[in-house]
């Protein structure tokens, strides 16, 4: 680890790639503190420690929507703009080839055609928050319809100015900027958090609990993350007269337990928050059912258990169905019978594809399960510790976890190629 250290220290390149992203990071911290006035702000801190989805989302803009900031939607939008248009690749025939067959250009097509998506999306996220908090009571009394529009617009600029951050920093090469950016908000709310606890005079054996079960979590998080299945496939030797086009050999095809990542609790929790958003539309309508059956949706989902229930299944679905599009076992057993490769026992082509598919998704059980748990532990360690101030947050864990690893993955590889440069 030292020698890392010293060879990053060393390495002028490097070390202002580190420095530049550490500032972009700083950047976006500072627009999280800028708030804009239209609000109670007491009634909107009260309410985002009442309600366990606004908190979750909360924690994952670095509070930035409790501070009702310029970037208060932080990058949920682009992130919701980039799961549909991969949703999109398995409807449309033209943006599947765009996305796989059309190389360097169809990728950049791609990525311009998301980040338009992301400005409609955050409008509308931006107009059902802000319809949100005004039924709660939460936006001034004198705030007219002109500086809702103003905010709106700054909202969702706020978002593209995220947006922009993100692939500025995803240049360099040190990590995600998107999943960087996500990681910056969690970690900023981590030394207020332990503030709290420490204020609320919690006994020392419930403390003990506390960091065993924050460890235990971290533990797990890493081993599911890391946590792979290795198909073997060896590759036949290939000639052509008297010479060898291909010389064979054996290697493996490796299988992610979760290789969805943080995507489906993301899209879930996305998915949770619009019955709510749009029940509060209709609170105040002037037909007295459609009011009722306004109130009745928001209450259900403010219901514990049944948002601990529906958040775990909805996780829990969306692991798979996230799975089956980023891995498609068909392409793959289409890819390895043309370099001629095959899975020892197993039939090339539609054979390999079965077994692939069967491998991938007992695998996905796994890892589906798993995910499903850091959804909801949060609400689990509430009820275990009846500590309000200081949950273990499963997703927040996997995000922060999830980023260090890549983070230093891609670290390590910079540091690899110089090596080999050297020599």
């Amino acid at each position: 680890m030292m020698r890392k250290i010293k060879q990053i220290i060393k390495d002028k390149e490097l070390r202002n790639k580190i420095v530049f992203v550490s500032c972009m990071l700083l950047v976006f911290r500072l627009a999280a503190h800028i708030p804009i006035p239209i609000v109670d702000a007491t009634r909107l801190k009260d309410l985002f420690q009442s309600n366990q989805m606004l908190g979750m989302m909360n924690i994952l803009t670095g509070s930035g929507m409790e501070n009702f900031s310029l970037v208060m939607l932080g990058v949920g939008p682009y992130i919701t703009a980039s799961i549909i248009m991969q949703l999109l690749t398995m409807i449309s025939p033209k943006m599947k080839e765009i996305y796989h067959e059309s190389g360097e250009e169809g990728r950049r097509k791609f990525n311009q055609l998301t980040r338009l998506f992301t400005v409609p999306l955050a409008l509308l996220s931006g107009f059902g928050m802000i319809t949100l908090l005004r039924n709660q009571g939460v936006i001034l009394a004198s705030v007219d319809n002109i500086q809702i529009i103003l905010t709106l617009i700054t909202i969702t600029a706020g978002t593209v100015f995220l947006m922009w951050l993100g692939e500025l920093i995803s240049e360099k090469n040190i990590g995600n900027g998107i999943s960087l950016i996500i990681f910056a908000g969690i970690v900023s709310g981590i030394p207020r958090t332990i503030s709290q606890t420490m204020e609320s005079a919690i006994p020392w054996p419930t403390v003990l609990s506390l960091l065993v079960m924050a460890v235990i979590v971290v533990v797990g998080v890493v081993i599911i993350t890391e946590g792979q299945r290795n198909i073997p496939v060896s590759y036949a030797r290939r000639t052509s007269g008297n010479k060898v086009t291909s010389a064979g050999g054996s290697t493996f095809l490796p299988l992610r337990v979760n290789s969805s990542g943080m995507i489906p609790i993301i899209f879930a929790m996305s998915i949770m928050l619009f019955p709510g958003i749009i029940a509060s539309f209709f609170i105040n309508n002037s037909n007295v059912q459609v009011a009722g059956a306004a109130i009745w949706v928001q209450n259900l989902f403010a219901n514990q258990r049944f948002y601990e229930v529906l958040y775990f299944v909805m996780v829990f679905l969306f692991t798979y169905f996230y799975t089956a599009i980023v891995f498609d076992s068909q392409s793959v057993a289409e890819n390895l019978q043309k370099h001629g490769g095959f899975v020892p026992g197993i039939r090339p082509g539609r054979n390999t594809a079965e077994y692939l598919e069967k491998v991938i998704n007992r695998i996905t059980f796994v890892g589906a399960l798993f995910l499903g748990l850091m959804a909801v532990l949060p609400v689990i360690g509430q009820n275990v510790t009846h500590v309000s101030t200081f949950a273990i947050g499963g997703s927040s864990v996997l995000i922060v976890v999830g980023v260090v690893l890549d983070t230093i993955r891609q670290i390590d590889s910079q540091l690899t190629m110089r090596d080999y440069e050297e020599i």
